[in-house]
């Protein structure tokens, strides 16, 4: 089990270090969605490969034909869970999820969702604004650039009510609202 304290690895490293094609387009991945460094991209392609797991092991189950009852209600939690991070829509299926590209998850950041709303100018614009707490999610202040909005909270982003930033005025705010939002 290991000791609690102690943080784990949430990624997995490329088998390959050096294939030339996937690093250029991890590199051009990292660059548009404003990622830190590679191991944020790696992070969302091992969530990505779980959820692909999970359906491949539901498909596993449907073709062993099991316990039906148990099978279904697997499925609609994987299904419900990936519904409510808007990762696929509502009447999305098993093959909607092997389906599935990186680019779904790295959406769903709220670094992402707050440069997509117009709140930043750039991602890295975003990124800053996120770490120096003037994001807010239904009024509560968010400081993790990698996290995962719901489709819920999605129309509670904001900027934080003490931020400087909910000032109209604001230089920075100003010069956003000047530019269209991108």
């Amino acid at each position: 089990m290991g000791y609690p304290g102690k943080n784990h690895k949430q990624y997995d490293t490329p088998k390959r270090r050096f294939e030339k094609g996937r690093i250029e387009d991890e590199m051009r991945i990292v660059i548009e969605y404003g990622l830190r460094n590679k191991r944020e991209l790696w992070k969302a392609q091992s969530m990505l490969r779980r959820y692909r797991r999970a359906a491949r092991d539901l498909l596993s189950l449907m073709a062993a034909s099991t316990d039906e009852a148990q099978i279904e209600r697997k499925k609609d939690q994987l299904l419900g869970h990936l519904n409510r991070f808007g990762l696929l829509g509502e009447n999305a299926g098993i093959d909607d999820v092997l389906g599935m590209k990186v680019e779904s998850e790295l959406e769903r950041r709220l670094q992402t969702l707050v440069y997509r709303q117009g709140l930043a100018r750039s991602p890295k614009q975003a990124r800053q604004f996120i770490t120096h707490g003037h994001v807010a999610i239904g009024g509560r202040k968010v400081t993790i650039p990698g996290y995962r909005v719901r489709r819920s909270e999605e129309g509670q982003l904001g900027y934080y009510g003490r931020s400087p930033l909910t000032n109209d005025v604001h230089p920075e705010r100003s010069r956003i609202v000047r530019s269209g939002g991108r």
